[in-house]
C-alpha cells in the first residue's frame, strides 16, 4: 500500500514548526494508543504510522531530505515503518513526549523512559482482568482484592537469571551497549542505523550459568494478590489500568501493566442510563387519591417523598442528586421515579361492592386535561 504523506498523517502544514509537529504527534499517539484501542489492528497501524511520520519530521536532516525527495529519500533512514520495530520500540524512543506516562488509573503504561542509547530494558507483558461491580459499589470508591496468576520474579535468583553474579557477563558482541550499528547502502550513500543486539537481545549482558529454577529467565509462574481501588462513577465496559502490576519482566526489567475491565451487574430495582437511575414505583389507589408520605428506595437507603392528593399514574418524580456520581467529579445524577398506581388483581366481595359504589360517582370518571403530558414527554423534559 502506498505510503501517505507524513504531513498528512500528523495533520499539519508543511510550514509547521517543531513544536507544532510534536504536539500533533502527541495527539495522534494518544488517539491511537494500543491501551486505548485494545485488539484494534487498524489503530495499531495508525499508531505506528504516526510514529514513523514523527521520526522523520522531528529530525531537521530527515525532514529536509523528505521535503526534497519524498519517501524515496527515506530508504534505510526511518526505522519506524511498522515492519522492523515493535510497539515497545516506539515507546522507548518517544516516551519522553508523554512525561513518563500517567500514573494510576487511566495511565498509558507503554510510555516509559525514552533513552534508547543504552542497553534495552525489557518490559513484562500486560494482563487483563474483568471485575464485576454492583450499582452500590459503583456509587462510591470501591476496593477489590484480586488473586492474579502471573509471572513473578524468581525467588531463587531474585530475578537475576543466575545464582552466581559472576556468571552475568558483558555481551562481547555489543560490549554492553545493547545495540549494534547496521550499515545499509542506499541511493543516497551508506546509511547507519542502531538496532538491538541479537546476541543479548538488547540487554547488554549474557548469562553464562543460568539459574536452574527459572532457566535463566529470572521469572517463574506464580500468584499475587492485587488491591484495586476503583473510582466511583465507572461504567460497564470501561477499562482502567494500573502501572507495573502485570507480568514480571525477564532479568530485572519493568513489570507489565494490569488492565481492569468493568462489568456492571444488573440491579434488581434500578435501571441506569449515564449517571441517572430510573425506578418504577407503585402506590395504592388510596395513596394516589388521598396523597401522603411514601418512602422511595435509593442506593443509599430510602428517601421520604410527599405525594399530592390526586396523584396520577405515570407521574414523574425527580430526586436530585440521588443517582450515581460522575467519574472524577463532585457532580451526581438524579433518580427518576415513574409512579404507577397498583390495581388489585383479585377482590373480596366487600371490596368489590365498595368499588362498584364508587364507580357510580361522577368524580371517578377519568377527565384527562389537555395539558397532561405523555410519559415520554415527562422524561424528555429532564434532559432539556
Amino acid at each position: 500500500m502506498e505510503k501517505r504523506d507524513y504531513y498528512e498523517v500528523l495533520g499539519v502544514e508543511k510550514t509547521a514548526s517543531p513544536d507544532e509537529i510534536k504536539k500533533a504527534y502527541r495527539k495522534k499517539a494518544m488517539q491511537y494508543h494500543p491501551d486505548r484501542n485494545p485488539g484494534d489492528a487498524s489503530a495499531e497501524e495508525k499508531f505506528k504510522e504516526a510514529a514513523e511520520a514523527y521520526d522523520v519530521l522531528s529530525s531537521q536532516e530527515k525532514r529536509s531530505r523528505y521535503d526534497q525527495f519524498g519517501h524515496a529519500g527515506m530508504s534505510g533512514s526511518s526505522g519506524f515503518n511498522g515492519q522492523n520495530f515493535d510497539i515497545n520500540s516506539i515507546f522507548e524512543r518517544f516516551g519522553d513526549l508523554f512525561g513518563g506516562g500517567f500514573g494510576g488509573f487511566g495511565g498509558f503504561g507503554g510510555f516509559g523512559d525514552s533513552s534508547s542509547r543504552g542497553p534495552r530494558v525489557r518490559k513484562g507483558s500486560s494482563l487483563r482482568v474483568n471485575v464485576k461491580l454492583t450499582l452500590e459499589e459503583i456509587s462510591k470508591n470501591t476496593e477489590k482484592k484480586i488473586k492474579l496468576k502471573k509471572q513473578v520474579v524468581c525467588p531463587e535468583c531474585h530475578g537475576k537469571g543466575s545464582m552466581d553474579a559472576s556468571s552475568i557477563v558483558t555481551c562481547p558482541t555489543c560490549h554492553g551497549k545493547g545495540q549494534v550499528i547496521r550499515q545499509q547502502r542506499g541511493i543516497f550513500g551508506i546509511m547507519q542505523q542502531a538496532v538491538p543486539c541479537e546476541a543479548c537481545h538488547g540487554e547488554g549482558t549474557i548469562v553464562k550459568n543460568p539459574c536452574s529454577h527459572c532457566h535463566g529467565s529470572g521469572i517463574v509462574n506464580g500468584e499475587e494478590i492485587v488491591s484495586i481501588t476503583i473510582p466511583a462513577g465507572v461504567e460497564d465496559g470501561m477499562q482502567l489500568s494500573m502501572r507495573e502490576k502485570g507480568n514480571a519482566a525477564p532479568r530485572g526489567g519493568i513489570n507489565g501493566d494490569l488492565f481492569i475491565v468493568v462489568e456492571e451487574i444488573d440491579h434488581d430495582v434500578f435501571e441506569r442510563e449515564g449517571n441517572n437511575l430510573y425506578l418504577n414505583y407503585y402506590i395504592s389507589f388510596p395513596q394516589a387519591a388521598l396523597g401522603g408520605s411514601v418512602e422511595i428506595p435509593t442506593l443509599e437507603g430510602k428517601a421520604r417523598v410527599k405525594l399530592s392528593p390526586g396523584t396520577q399514574g405515570g407521574q414523574i418524580l425527580r430526586l436530585q442528586g440521588k443517582g450515581l456520581p460522575e467519574l472524577n467529579s463532585h457532580l451526581k445524577g438524579d433518580l427518576i421515579v415513574n409512579v404507577n398506581v397498583w390495581t388489585p388483581k383479585t377482590l373480596s366481595k366487600e371490596e368489590k361492592a365498595m368499588i362498584e359504589k364508587m364507580a357510580l360517582s361522577e368524580n371517578f370518571t377519568p377527565k384527562p386535561g389537555k395539558n397532561d403530558k405523555s410519559f415520554f414527554s415527562k422524561v424528555k423534559q429532564f434532559f432539556n
